[in-house]
C-alpha cells in the first residue's frame, strides 16, 4: 500500500527514483524497494518522504476512500518502524489520518526506543500478554495485561519489556505521528 502509493505521488509530481532521492536524502534503491514493497520503510524514512510532497505520513497510508468496512488481515498488514528506534507496529486500519492503530510486540528486555521522546498526540495502549513498562518522564508504569493506559505524548515517553516474556499491545495514536 506505502509502495504504491509512493509511486502514485512521486510520478503525478514528475519525480524520478533518483529525483526523490535527492530531495530526500534517501537512495533511490531504498526508494525502489519501497515502491515495490520489498522492504518496509521506517518512520524516519516515511517522514522524510512526506515532507516532499508537503504532506503528513498519514497522506502516504492515505487511500482514495476509506472503506465502510475493512478487514485487516494477519500476514497482509503494512508495518512501520518506530521513529526513534527499535519496535516494529503492525497497522490495523487503514489511514486516514485520524487515527492510527497499531500492534506492538517487544521480546523480553527490548523497547520502543532508547530515549524517551515526546510529539503531539494522545496515546492509549492495552496490553493484550505479559507487563509492558511504560516510561513517561521519570516515572515508570508497569501495565498488565487486560489494562490501558493513556498518555499525553507530549511528555517524553517510551515502551519497554522489562520482564522475561513477550508483551503484546495495541497502541491507538491521536493524531497519527510522523
Amino acid at each position: 500500500m506505502i509502495g504504491t502509493r509512493l509511486r502514485e505521488l512521486r510520478t503525478a509530481r514528475g519525480l524520478s527514483l533518483r529525483s526523490l532521492a535527492a530531495e530526500t536524502g534517501l537512495s533511490a534503491t531504498l526508494l525502489s524497494q519501497i515502491e515495490r514493497g520489498v522492504t518496509e520503510p521506517s518512520l524516519k524514512s516515511l517522514r522524510l518522504v512526506a515532507d516532499v510532497f508537503g504532506q503528513s505520513v498519514a497522506m502516504l497510508f492515505d487511500e482514495d476512500a476509506v472503506p465502510a468496512v475493512h478487514i485487516s488481515h494477519a500476514g497482509e498488514r503494512s508495518k512501520i518502524t518506530s521513529p526513534r528506534g527499535h519496535i516494529q507496529y503492525e497497522r490495523l486500519m487503514p489511514g486516514n489520518a485520524q487515527l492510527a492503530v497499531l500492534r506492538g510486540v517487544l521480546e523480553p528486555g527490548e523497547s520502543s526506543s532508547d530515549e524517551p521522546w515526546s510529539h503531539v498526540a494522545i496515546e492509549c495502549a492495552y496490553v493484550l500478554t505479559g507487563v509492558l513498562t511504560v516510561m513517561v518522564g521519570d516515572a515508570a508504569h508497569d501495565v498488565v495485561a487486560g489494562d490501558a493506559i493513556t498518555i499525553d505524548s507530549r511528555q517524553p515517553h517510551r515502551y519497554c519489556n522489562t520482564t522475561h516474556h513477550t508483551v503484546e499491545f495495541i497502541l491507538a495514536v491521536n493524531p497519527p505521528t510522523p
